[in-house]
Protein backbone atom coordinates (compact mmCIF):
# COMPACT_ATOMS: atom_id res chain seq x y z
CA UNK A 1 0.00 0.00 0.00
CA UNK A 2 1.13 3.38 -0.85
CA UNK A 3 2.15 5.80 1.75
CA UNK A 4 0.64 9.44 1.54
CA UNK A 5 3.15 12.00 1.48
CA UNK A 6 3.25 14.47 3.71
CA UNK A 7 5.67 17.59 3.67
CA UNK A 8 6.91 18.61 7.00
CA UNK A 9 8.37 22.41 7.43
CA UNK A 10 11.81 21.05 9.84
CA UNK A 11 14.11 22.63 11.63
CA UNK A 12 16.11 19.78 12.90
CA UNK A 13 14.94 21.37 16.77
CA UNK A 14 13.50 19.05 19.31
CA UNK A 15 9.54 19.57 18.29
CA UNK A 16 9.89 18.88 14.55
CA UNK A 17 12.83 16.05 15.26
CA UNK A 18 9.95 14.02 16.83
CA UNK A 19 7.37 15.10 15.02
CA UNK A 20 9.30 13.58 11.68
CA UNK A 21 8.98 10.05 13.75
CA UNK A 22 5.85 10.65 15.08
CA UNK A 23 4.29 10.84 11.33
CA UNK A 24 6.11 8.05 10.37
CA UNK A 25 5.13 6.24 13.14
CA UNK A 26 1.37 6.70 11.64
CA UNK A 27 2.56 5.58 8.37
CA UNK A 28 3.18 8.94 5.98
CA UNK A 29 5.71 8.81 3.23
CA UNK A 30 7.48 11.69 5.52
CA UNK A 31 9.65 14.60 3.26
CA UNK A 32 11.17 17.08 5.27
CA UNK A 33 11.59 21.12 4.14
CA UNK A 34 13.97 23.00 5.81
CA UNK A 35 13.66 26.67 4.76
CA UNK A 36 17.10 28.85 4.67
CA UNK A 37 16.37 32.36 6.03
CA UNK A 38 19.41 33.51 7.42
CA UNK A 39 19.71 31.32 10.79
CA UNK A 40 22.94 29.98 11.79
CA UNK A 41 22.69 26.42 11.03
CA UNK A 42 24.52 23.54 9.58
CA UNK A 43 22.20 22.44 6.65
CA UNK A 44 24.35 19.64 5.79
CA UNK A 45 23.95 18.02 9.64
CA UNK A 46 20.31 18.88 9.80
CA UNK A 47 19.65 17.06 6.23
CA UNK A 48 21.81 14.34 7.82
CA UNK A 49 19.86 14.29 10.84
CA UNK A 50 16.44 14.58 9.36
CA UNK A 51 17.25 11.51 6.98
CA UNK A 52 18.21 9.19 10.32
CA UNK A 53 15.36 10.15 12.26
CA UNK A 54 13.29 9.01 9.22
CA UNK A 55 12.49 11.26 6.24
CA UNK A 56 12.15 9.64 3.24
CA UNK A 57 14.08 13.47 1.30
CA UNK A 58 15.17 16.22 2.77
CA UNK A 59 14.59 19.74 0.61
CA UNK A 60 17.09 22.87 1.64
CA UNK A 61 16.10 25.82 0.49
CA UNK A 62 18.15 29.35 0.20
CA UNK A 63 15.45 31.83 0.43
CA UNK A 64 17.28 34.38 1.99
CA UNK A 65 17.83 36.82 -1.03
CA UNK A 66 13.90 36.70 -1.33
CA UNK A 67 13.56 37.33 1.88
CA UNK A 68 15.26 40.19 2.05
CA UNK A 69 13.74 42.13 -1.28
CA UNK A 70 10.78 40.43 -1.30
CA UNK A 71 9.30 40.49 2.48
CA UNK A 72 11.46 43.06 4.61
CA UNK A 73 11.97 46.08 1.91
CA UNK A 74 8.00 46.30 1.29
CA UNK A 75 7.93 46.37 5.10
CA UNK A 76 10.32 49.26 5.25
CA UNK A 77 8.73 51.00 2.57
CA UNK A 78 5.25 50.96 5.13
CA UNK A 79 7.15 51.61 8.16
CA UNK A 80 6.27 48.05 9.45
CA UNK A 81 5.98 48.17 13.19
CA UNK A 82 4.27 46.22 15.81
CA UNK A 83 2.65 48.02 18.87
CA UNK A 84 5.10 50.59 18.53
CA UNK A 85 8.55 48.34 18.92
CA UNK A 86 8.62 45.27 16.98
CA UNK A 87 10.13 45.24 13.79
CA UNK A 88 8.23 41.82 12.79
CA UNK A 89 11.30 39.39 12.21
CA UNK A 90 9.69 36.02 12.90
CA UNK A 91 6.55 37.47 11.56
CA UNK A 92 8.24 38.20 7.85
CA UNK A 93 9.82 35.11 7.59
CA UNK A 94 6.69 33.00 7.91
CA UNK A 95 5.05 33.32 4.71
CA UNK A 96 7.77 33.18 2.43
CA UNK A 97 8.54 29.77 4.75
CA UNK A 98 4.93 28.58 3.55
CA UNK A 99 4.80 29.95 0.18
CA UNK A 100 7.62 27.30 -0.75
CA UNK A 101 6.35 24.93 1.43
CA UNK A 102 2.79 25.06 -1.01
CA UNK A 103 5.12 24.95 -3.42
CA UNK A 104 7.30 21.45 -2.49
CA UNK A 105 3.87 20.11 -1.96
CA UNK A 106 2.67 20.76 -5.46
CA UNK A 107 6.05 19.21 -6.26
CA UNK A 108 5.83 15.92 -4.90
CA UNK A 109 2.22 15.86 -5.70
CA UNK A 110 1.53 15.51 -1.61
CA UNK A 111 -1.80 16.39 -0.19
CA UNK A 112 -0.57 17.30 3.03
CA UNK A 113 1.53 19.67 4.57
CA UNK A 114 2.90 19.61 8.78
CA UNK A 115 4.51 21.88 10.69
CA UNK A 116 5.82 22.37 14.67
CA UNK A 117 4.06 25.21 15.44
CA UNK A 118 2.53 25.52 19.26
CA UNK A 119 -1.33 25.99 19.32
CA UNK A 120 -0.37 28.91 21.49
CA UNK A 121 1.37 31.04 19.37
CA UNK A 122 1.19 32.89 16.35
CA UNK A 123 2.90 30.82 13.91
CA UNK A 124 0.70 28.43 13.58
CA UNK A 125 -1.85 31.18 12.35
CA UNK A 126 1.04 32.38 9.82
CA UNK A 127 1.69 29.28 8.13
CA UNK A 128 -1.83 28.04 8.29
CA UNK A 129 -3.62 30.86 6.88
CA UNK A 130 -0.68 30.84 4.16
CA UNK A 131 -1.46 27.38 3.03
CA UNK A 132 -4.97 28.11 2.62
CA UNK A 133 -4.29 31.30 0.65
CA UNK A 134 -1.98 29.61 -1.68
CA UNK A 135 -3.77 25.87 -1.86
CA UNK A 136 -7.45 25.73 -0.89
CA UNK A 137 -6.83 22.52 -0.84
CA UNK A 138 -4.45 21.20 0.75
CA UNK A 139 -4.59 19.34 4.04
CA UNK A 140 -2.94 20.30 7.42
CA UNK A 141 -1.65 18.36 9.98
CA UNK A 142 -0.76 20.37 12.77
CA UNK A 143 0.60 18.30 15.83
CA UNK A 144 -0.02 20.49 18.26
CA UNK A 145 -3.57 20.89 17.68
CA UNK A 146 -3.92 17.33 17.80
CA UNK A 147 -5.81 15.36 20.47
CA UNK A 148 -3.47 12.40 19.84
CA UNK A 149 -0.66 14.26 20.18
CA UNK A 150 -1.45 16.21 22.90
CA UNK A 151 -2.37 12.92 25.09
CA UNK A 152 0.79 11.55 24.20
CA UNK A 153 2.88 15.04 25.02
CA UNK A 154 1.87 16.92 27.84
CA UNK A 155 5.44 18.71 27.44
CA UNK A 156 9.32 19.30 27.02
CA UNK A 157 9.75 15.96 29.28
CA UNK A 158 7.73 14.24 27.24
CA UNK A 159 9.28 15.23 23.91
CA UNK A 160 13.03 14.41 24.94
CA UNK A 161 11.88 11.15 26.61
CA UNK A 162 10.48 10.15 23.28
CA UNK A 163 13.45 11.56 21.54
CA UNK A 164 15.59 9.10 23.88
CA UNK A 165 13.28 6.39 22.90
CA UNK A 166 13.81 6.90 19.14
CA UNK A 167 17.39 7.88 19.68
CA UNK A 168 16.40 10.89 18.02
CA UNK A 169 19.60 13.25 18.44
CA UNK A 170 18.40 16.35 19.64
CA UNK A 171 20.41 19.91 21.35
CA UNK A 172 17.44 20.76 23.43
CA UNK A 173 18.54 20.17 27.20
CA UNK A 174 15.58 20.12 30.58
CA UNK A 175 18.18 22.99 31.49
CA UNK A 176 18.09 25.43 28.87
CA UNK A 177 14.03 26.59 28.80
CA UNK A 178 14.07 29.17 26.46
CA UNK A 179 13.52 28.81 22.95
CA UNK A 180 14.70 30.49 20.26
CA UNK A 181 14.34 31.14 16.48
CA UNK A 182 16.72 33.03 14.06
CA UNK A 183 16.84 34.69 10.91
CA UNK A 184 18.60 37.14 8.91
CA UNK A 185 16.75 39.92 10.15
CA UNK A 186 16.34 38.85 13.69
CA UNK A 187 16.62 36.34 16.51
CA UNK A 188 13.64 36.28 19.33
CA UNK A 189 14.11 34.63 22.83
CA UNK A 190 11.12 33.52 24.33
CA UNK A 191 9.15 30.95 26.90
CA UNK A 192 10.96 28.96 29.88
CA UNK A 193 12.93 31.35 32.20
CA UNK A 194 12.00 34.48 29.64
CA UNK A 195 7.77 33.90 30.77
CA UNK A 196 8.37 35.95 34.04
CA UNK A 197 8.50 39.26 32.54
CA UNK A 198 10.02 40.85 35.20
CA UNK A 199 13.59 38.35 34.65
CA UNK A 200 16.31 40.61 33.54
CA UNK A 201 17.87 38.30 30.61
CA UNK A 202 21.32 37.64 31.08
CA UNK A 203 23.94 38.44 28.30
CA UNK A 204 24.50 34.72 27.57
CA UNK A 205 20.55 34.82 26.18
CA UNK A 206 22.06 37.36 23.56
CA UNK A 207 23.74 36.57 20.26
CA UNK A 208 23.01 38.60 17.52
CA UNK A 209 24.30 41.83 19.33
CA UNK A 210 26.76 42.98 21.26
CA UNK A 211 26.09 44.52 24.43
CA UNK A 212 26.12 48.24 24.51
CA UNK A 213 28.39 48.17 27.41
CA UNK A 214 31.10 46.48 25.46
CA UNK A 215 30.26 47.98 22.00
CA UNK A 216 33.85 50.24 20.58
CA UNK A 217 34.07 53.72 21.99
CA UNK A 218 34.12 54.99 18.68
CA UNK A 219 30.90 55.56 16.79
CA UNK A 220 30.60 53.96 13.19
CA UNK A 221 29.46 56.02 10.16
CA UNK A 222 27.78 55.14 7.33
CA UNK A 223 25.15 56.61 4.97
CA UNK A 224 22.80 54.77 3.38
CA UNK A 225 20.97 55.30 -0.70
CA UNK A 226 17.70 54.92 -1.01
CA UNK A 227 15.51 54.73 -4.91
CA UNK A 228 11.49 54.71 -4.33
CA UNK A 229 12.09 53.39 -0.73
CA UNK A 230 14.55 50.83 -1.55
CA UNK A 231 18.14 50.62 -0.23
CA UNK A 232 20.38 50.41 -2.89
CA UNK A 233 23.31 51.77 -1.62
CA UNK A 234 25.35 51.07 2.03
CA UNK A 235 28.75 52.74 2.34
CA UNK A 236 31.00 53.19 5.53
CA UNK A 237 32.36 56.63 5.67
CA UNK A 238 35.68 55.72 7.79
CA UNK A 239 36.90 52.85 6.01
CA UNK A 240 35.21 53.51 2.24
CA UNK A 241 33.08 49.64 2.05
CA UNK A 242 30.50 50.11 -0.33
CA UNK A 243 27.66 47.57 -1.14
CA UNK A 244 24.76 47.37 -3.14
CA UNK A 245 23.05 43.87 -3.25
CA UNK A 246 19.96 43.55 -1.37
CA UNK A 247 21.44 40.29 0.54
CA UNK A 248 24.93 41.78 1.01
CA UNK A 249 23.62 45.30 1.73
CA UNK A 250 21.68 43.50 4.65
CA UNK A 251 24.26 41.51 5.95
CA UNK A 252 26.83 44.07 6.42
CA UNK A 253 23.97 46.44 8.31
CA UNK A 254 23.59 43.40 10.49
CA UNK A 255 27.17 43.46 10.88
CA UNK A 256 28.00 47.38 11.82
CA UNK A 257 24.56 46.89 13.81
CA UNK A 258 25.37 43.94 15.85
CA UNK A 259 28.97 45.34 16.63
CA UNK A 260 27.84 48.48 17.93
CA UNK A 261 25.24 46.98 20.09
CA UNK A 262 21.94 48.18 18.30
CA UNK A 263 18.65 46.46 17.83
CA UNK A 264 17.81 45.09 21.56
CA UNK A 265 14.17 45.11 22.83
CA UNK A 266 12.42 43.44 25.67
CA UNK A 267 8.77 43.28 25.19
CA UNK A 268 5.10 42.30 26.63
CA UNK A 269 3.05 41.96 23.02
CA UNK A 270 -0.19 40.83 22.26
CA UNK A 271 -0.84 37.45 20.36
CA UNK A 272 -2.86 37.08 17.77
CA UNK A 273 -4.65 34.13 19.73
CA UNK A 274 -5.53 36.37 22.57
CA UNK A 275 -2.55 35.50 24.65
CA UNK A 276 0.43 38.62 26.25
CA UNK A 277 3.66 37.11 25.46
CA UNK A 278 7.48 38.27 26.60
CA UNK A 279 9.61 38.60 24.00
CA UNK A 280 13.41 39.65 24.12
CA UNK A 281 14.05 40.30 20.51
CA UNK A 282 17.66 41.43 18.27
CA UNK A 283 16.89 43.14 15.29
CA UNK A 284 20.03 44.51 14.29
CA UNK A 285 20.60 45.99 11.12
CA UNK A 286 16.86 46.52 10.39
CA UNK A 287 17.38 48.72 13.24
CA UNK A 288 19.47 51.14 11.02
CA UNK A 289 17.23 50.91 7.88
CA UNK A 290 13.81 51.59 9.12
CA UNK A 291 15.42 54.77 11.19
CA UNK A 292 17.40 55.78 7.66
CA UNK A 293 14.07 55.25 5.89
CA UNK A 294 11.97 57.49 8.38
CA UNK A 295 14.25 60.18 8.24
CA UNK A 296 14.46 60.72 4.38
CA UNK A 297 10.24 60.64 3.65
CA UNK A 298 10.61 63.42 6.47
CA UNK A 299 12.13 65.45 3.50
CA UNK A 300 10.79 63.58 0.78
CA UNK A 301 7.29 62.80 0.73
CA UNK A 302 4.09 65.02 0.72
CA UNK A 303 2.91 66.34 4.37
CA UNK A 304 -0.47 64.73 3.48
CA UNK A 305 0.38 61.49 1.65
CA UNK A 306 2.72 60.69 4.70
CA UNK A 307 -0.19 61.27 7.06
CA UNK A 308 -2.30 59.54 5.43
CA UNK A 309 0.14 56.67 5.25
CA UNK A 310 1.41 56.97 8.88
CA UNK A 311 -2.37 55.65 9.74
CA UNK A 312 -2.42 52.91 7.87
CA UNK A 313 1.11 51.67 9.28
CA UNK A 314 -0.43 50.00 12.31
CA UNK A 315 -3.12 48.43 10.35
CA UNK A 316 -0.36 47.18 8.03
CA UNK A 317 2.08 45.80 10.88
CA UNK A 318 -1.19 44.40 12.31
CA UNK A 319 -2.05 42.47 9.32
CA UNK A 320 1.92 40.73 9.06
CA UNK A 321 2.09 39.63 12.72
CA UNK A 322 -1.11 38.38 12.17
CA UNK A 323 -0.40 36.29 8.99
CA UNK A 324 -1.90 37.82 6.48
CA UNK A 325 0.56 38.45 4.01
CA UNK A 326 -1.56 36.92 1.26
CA UNK A 327 -4.85 38.69 1.20
CA UNK A 328 -7.03 41.00 -0.51
CA UNK A 329 -6.07 43.72 2.13
CA UNK A 330 -2.44 43.47 2.04
CA UNK A 331 -2.83 43.64 -1.73
CA UNK A 332 -4.36 47.24 -1.60
CA UNK A 333 -2.13 48.51 1.07
CA UNK A 334 0.88 47.49 -0.75
CA UNK A 335 -0.49 49.38 -3.66
CA UNK A 336 -1.21 52.33 -1.59
CA UNK A 337 2.50 52.34 -0.56
CA UNK A 338 4.28 51.74 -3.99
CA UNK A 339 2.62 54.76 -4.85
CA UNK A 340 3.73 56.49 -1.45
CA UNK A 341 7.36 55.75 -1.79
CA UNK A 342 7.29 56.62 -5.77
CA UNK A 343 10.04 59.49 -5.17
CA UNK A 344 11.66 58.42 -1.80
CA UNK A 345 15.21 58.94 -3.09
CA UNK A 346 17.97 60.16 -1.49
CA UNK A 347 21.03 59.79 1.01
CA UNK A 348 20.85 59.47 4.79
CA UNK A 349 23.86 59.96 6.72
CA UNK A 350 23.93 57.97 10.34
CA UNK A 351 26.01 57.20 13.26
CA UNK A 352 25.95 53.93 14.84
CA UNK A 353 27.09 54.24 18.48
CA UNK A 354 26.52 51.91 21.81
CA UNK A 355 23.20 50.87 21.22
CA UNK A 356 22.29 54.25 19.17
CA UNK A 357 21.45 55.06 15.59
CA UNK A 358 21.58 59.06 15.19
CA UNK A 359 20.98 60.64 12.25
CA UNK A 360 23.50 63.12 10.82
CA UNK A 361 22.18 64.67 7.81
CA UNK A 362 19.70 63.78 4.50
CA UNK A 363 20.22 64.95 0.82
CA UNK A 364 17.39 64.36 -1.70
CA UNK A 365 17.40 64.98 -5.36
CA UNK A 366 13.58 65.66 -4.70
CA UNK A 367 13.62 67.37 -1.73
CA UNK A 368 10.33 69.34 -0.69
CA UNK A 369 12.42 71.60 2.23
CA UNK A 370 13.03 74.58 0.96
CA UNK A 371 15.85 76.04 3.01
CA UNK A 372 14.37 79.92 2.30
CA UNK A 373 11.03 78.79 3.22
CA UNK A 374 12.18 77.40 6.48
CA UNK A 375 14.29 80.37 7.05
CA UNK A 376 13.90 82.78 10.31
CA UNK A 377 15.79 85.12 8.68
CA UNK A 378 14.11 85.76 5.17
CA UNK A 379 10.69 86.02 4.01
CA UNK A 380 11.70 83.29 1.17
CA UNK A 381 8.57 84.32 -0.57
CA UNK A 382 6.21 83.67 2.69
CA UNK A 383 4.05 86.56 3.55
CA UNK A 384 3.44 86.13 7.17
CA UNK A 385 0.09 89.31 7.63
CA UNK A 386 -1.62 86.00 5.90
CA UNK A 387 -1.04 84.06 8.71
CA UNK A 388 -3.37 85.92 10.76
CA UNK A 389 -6.59 85.28 8.50
CA UNK A 390 -5.37 81.28 8.74
CA UNK A 391 -5.84 81.54 12.37
CA UNK A 392 -9.08 82.87 11.76
CA UNK A 393 -10.45 80.71 9.64
CA UNK A 394 -9.13 77.64 11.61
CA UNK A 395 -10.24 79.16 15.27
CA UNK A 396 -13.75 79.45 14.30
CA UNK A 397 -15.31 75.82 15.07
CA UNK A 398 -12.82 76.05 18.19
CA UNK A 399 -14.37 79.37 19.21
CA UNK A 400 -17.97 77.85 18.73
CA UNK A 401 -17.56 74.71 20.70
CA UNK A 402 -16.33 76.37 23.83
CA UNK A 403 -19.09 78.77 23.88
CA UNK A 404 -21.85 75.69 23.62
CA UNK A 405 -19.45 73.78 26.24
CA UNK A 406 -19.36 76.94 28.70
CA UNK A 407 -23.48 77.22 28.51
CA UNK A 408 -24.22 73.04 29.06
CA UNK A 409 -21.68 72.76 31.65
CA UNK A 410 -19.66 75.45 33.08
CA UNK A 411 -17.05 73.10 34.69
CA UNK A 412 -15.87 71.52 31.65
CA UNK A 413 -13.04 68.11 32.39
CA UNK A 414 -9.98 70.28 31.94
CA UNK A 415 -11.25 73.43 34.36
CA UNK A 416 -12.03 69.94 36.59
CA UNK A 417 -8.55 68.55 36.57
CA UNK A 418 -7.11 72.46 37.53
CA UNK A 419 -9.14 72.05 40.14
CA UNK A 420 -8.13 69.65 41.55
Amino acid sequence: MTKEKVILAYSGGLDTSVIVKWLQNKNYDVICYVANVGQNEDFEKIKEKALKTGASKVYIEDLREEFVTDYIYPALRGNAIYEGRYLLGTALARPLISKKHIEIAHKEGAKYVSHGATGKGNDQVRFEFTYYALDPNIKVISPWKDAEFLNEFKGRSDLLNYAEKYNIPVKASKAKSYSEDENLMHISHEAGILEDPDMTPGEEIFSMTTSPKNAPDVESCIEIDFKDGFPVRVKNLYDGTEVTKPLELFLYLNKIAKDNGVGRIDIVENRYVGIKSRGVYETPGATILWAAHRDLECVAMDKEVMHIRDTLTPTFSQIIYNGYWFSPEMDFLMSAFEKAQEKIDGTVRLSVYKGNVMILGRTSPVSLYDEKLSSMDIEGGYNQEEAKGFININAIRLKAHNVIMKQKNPYNWREKLIRK
